[in-house]
């Protein structure tokens, strides 16, 4: 399996748990004999590492088990897998547990085209069966790193019992105890330092935890190795939400599926539903599949999903999400989405994806950890040698000092206060639908000062729907019964929008014979012993005439950006169609809400300048109609080098260029491949209001990250000042550090609460 002279193989590996174990066993991996490329992801808990030759398994399972993890080969990783993340250093912790003219003589077919090529996160747990120590895999309590918390503590306790009663030999017990949680620890700092990682928390700890002994502090030591590992208990488990929070989404989709085949069902794993099974759906199931209806008309309950609290009436051809509940009635559903690239699959590959792309504050930090965590050594020798030397002071209690500040100066809390918030936003966002890629464009997202949008499929529903309609001499009913006689079977969008208005209403659809479309004309046929004919205008003016008033109505319609139809019974007029793809319903709310934060909006569209405009004027925003898609290219650079923080929202091939030339693509909910692919975000449901919320996210993260780094070096400044001064020691220094990381990262778990405005 692995004797190609290039390849990649993948493997999982337990008790990953943040960037500090990524760059550990990057470090150790990487060194090997052929190894050229190591990538991590920290969420899904995997390692890819590209080799020359065979790969070294053997070695690469003794590498990454030295540094305390546990390690299971998955196999020879896909060629078309995304590269993953390589990552930096990062923190020290060690951790065990991502008005148009409308010819009906031409109905074309609008066929929805699947979005293909999305890997299953499936993989990431591909190896159930295999031991891990992560969190994840059980209840807290029986992880490694619980045991040897519970271990050390039961140690704890039995020393200090036996130093009650036997003084003359507590010493050694608490000696002992201190062996049960610093050996583990400095077996680990050891296996760092000799794999490329020399500064880590656990060679910081040991060396304080050693000094400690040798200056006679043995029960301080003790209890400040037992907090140390409660801290990094802890924080795992803190960590744990924001992983078990997007891994939950799977959750969603059950783990079977009704399927009819043959005239008869029977019951198949979800993961096996092939594209083009035909589901049945019952009432109170969970839909295994993206899909589409065939038949029925149900409420489904999408609120799992999209977070919409109201459940939405669903017929036939309309769309169905996996995940989503099914209220009413029984419901065939044609699957378009085999398991991997349903909609939850999607949204935990980007995530997971996006958990890897680094920050800019998080990146810097990485840096700032390199120089930080040896200067840290260098002031607590200093400390502790200087005042001696140079000023004749203790040499215990200097020593004591120094050892404490090398406690004090852990820089874990300060490294993960950033990529904590981060990991915990995107799961939050993505929670609702809100898909970032990445920690800098979560982060970045803050700064936009300009919003550009598509209209058709972004501001529109993207559907046309009958907004007037007309009688002449005839009921509106009457009008829109006859016209739905001529469209029944099209599927033309404008003949979708007709049959969709009888429907609503409720009127009869009588049947039609003799039906033929008309070339560049429209479509007729014999309704009820009549000769129905819907027309275009200059169809209709053609073959019955049109009187002055009607066409001041359709210019007035057509002034509206809407389309017309003539509706022509037995050679006369009978009635007027209106149609037009109308704004979201919750377009003008969003555009308010962008206008109220001070960001300026803009339509940019290739739609012609009446509709575009007519739209415009009922939403408040400016427009700019008749573009081609360099022309909306060309319109973000300018408004990029007016000094404009441009994101750019469309659903389209059209609009792919702008979004990859905007400072944020943002994608619609439902768009192409090529538009999600380009963009460095997504509104997977199709919510205007979506959009200022990513802003909002963006702020709240940021506001959270500044929260976190103010806890940690605050702390740390007041703490180094009591240690110099005297006042504190080892103890509180530990519990300082350890306070910290866990007041961090439950400070950043609040962001998975965040439910937008």
């Amino acid at each position: 399996m692995n004797d190609a002279s290039h390849g990649k193989t993948r493997f999982r590996v337990g008790g990953m748990d943040c960037a500090s174990c990524a760059t550990k066993i990057e470090n150790a991996v990487s060194r090997l004999p052929g190894i050229t490329e190591v990538g991590i992801s920290v969420s899904a808990g995997t390692m890819t590492v590209s080799h020359q030759g065979p790969a070294p398994s053997a070695a690469i399972s003794k590498q990454v088990k030295a540094l305390g993890y546990s390690v299971a080969e998955l196999g020879v990783a896909r060629a078309t897998e995304v590269q993953q993340h390589k990552h930096g250093p990062s923190c020290s912790h060690d951790h065990d547990h991502s008005g148009h003219d409308h010819s009906h003589g031409d109905h074309a077919r609008h066929d929805h085209g699947d979005h293909a090529g999305h890997g299953s996160p499936a993989a990431a747990s591909a190896d159930a069966g295999h031991a891990h120590f992560d969190l994840d895999d059980g209840p807290w309590w029986t992880s490694r790193k619980a045991k040897l918390t519970i271990a050390c503590g039961a140690a704890l306790v039995a020393a200090y019992a036996i130093g009650q009663f036997m003084p003359q030999v507590g010493h050694w017990a608490f000696l002992a105890a201190l062996a049960v949680g610093l050996v583990p620890v400095a077996r680990r700092a050891f296996a760092a330092a000799m794999t490329g990682t020399p500064f880590s928390i656990e060679t910081l700890m040991t060396i304080a935890a050693v000094g400690a002994v040798f200056i006679g502090a043995t029960e301080e030591a003790t209890m400040v190795v037992f907090l140390f590992l409660i801290g990094e208990l802890l924080e795992g488990v803190a960590a744990r939400r924001a992983r078990a929070s997007i891994r939950g989404l799977a959750d969603l989709v059950p783990k079977t599926a009704l399927v009819e085949e043959g005239g008869s069902t029977r019951e198949m794993p979800a993961e096996a539903l092939q594209v083009g099974a035909l589901m049945l759906v019952r009432p109170g199931d969970r839909v295994a599949a993206d899909g589409v209806i065939v038949e029925g008309a149900s409420t489904l309950d999408e609120a799992p999903v999209t977070g919409e609290s109201v459940p939405k009436l669903k017929t036939a051809g309309d769309d169905v999400f996996a995940g989503t509940i099914n209220t009413d009635a029984v419901l065939k559903v044609r699957v378009t989405a085999a398991a991997a690239d349903n909609t939850i699959a999607r949204v935990i590959k980007l995530v997971e994806e996006a958990q890897e792309s680094k920050a800019p504050t998080e990146r810097f930090i990485d840096r700032f950890s390199r120089y930080y965590t040896p200067a840290v050594l260098v002031v607590g020798a200093l400390v502790a040698i200087l005042p001696p030397l140079v000023a004749g002071g203790s040499w215990s209690e200097w020593v004591y000092k120094g050892l404490a500040i090398l406690l004090i100066g852990c820089p874990c809390a300060l490294v993960i206060s950033t990529p904590a918030a981060i990991a915990a936003g995107l799961s939050a966002g993505a929670r609702r639908g809100l898909l970032l890629k990445g920690g800098a464009v979560l982060e970045g997202m803050r700064r936009v000062t300009t919003v550009a949008l598509d209209k058709t499929g972004t501001l529109t529903e993207g559907k046309p729907k009958v907004t007037d309609i007309v009688g002449v001499g005839h009921p509106e009913a009457k009008v829109l019964s006859l016209a739905a006689a001529l469209e029944t079977g099209s599927s033309h969008p404008l003949a979708l929008a007709i049959l969709g208005r009888a429907k609503t209403d409720g009127v009869p659809v009588p049947p039609a014979s003799l039906a033929k479309a008309v070339a560049g004309k429209g479509v007729s046929a014999k309704v009820g012993g009549q000769d129905v004919f819907l027309a275009s205008p200059s169809a209709a003016e053609e073959m019955a005439g049109l009187p002055a008033e009607l066409k001041a109505q359709i210019a007035a319609f057509n002034g509206d950006g809407k389309t017309v139809s003539v509706l022509v019974v037995d050679n006369k007029v009978a009635g007027l169609l209106a149609m037009r793809d109308e704004p979201r319903a919750d377009a003008i709310a969003a555009l308010a809400t962008l206008k109220a934060d001070g960001i300026a909006t803009l339509m940019l569209t290739g739609d012609n300048e009446a509709t575009a405009k007519a739209i415009g004027k009922g939403l408040g925003i400016n427009v700019r109609a008749g573009l081609m898609p360099d022309d909306k290219q060309r319109i973000v650079r300018e408004l990029q080098q007016q000094g404009q923080v441009v994101a750019k929202v469309g659903d389209g091939i059209n609009d792919a260029p702008a979004l990859a030339a905007a400072d944020f693509g943002i994608a619609m909910g439902g768009g192409t491949d090529v538009a999600l692919e380009t963009a460095d975000a997504a509104i997977l449901h199709g919510r205007v209001t979506d959009i200022p919320d990513m802003i909002a996210l963006s702020k709240t993260v940021m506001g959270n990250i500044t929260q976190n780094i103010t806890i940690a070096l605050g702390l740390k400044a007041v703490f180094l000042v009591t240690t110099i001064a005297g006042i504190t020691g080892l103890w509180p220094a530990i519990l300082a550090d350890t306070g910290a990381t866990v007041l961090v990262t439950a400070n950043a778990m609040r962001l998975l609460a965040w439910r937008g405005r």
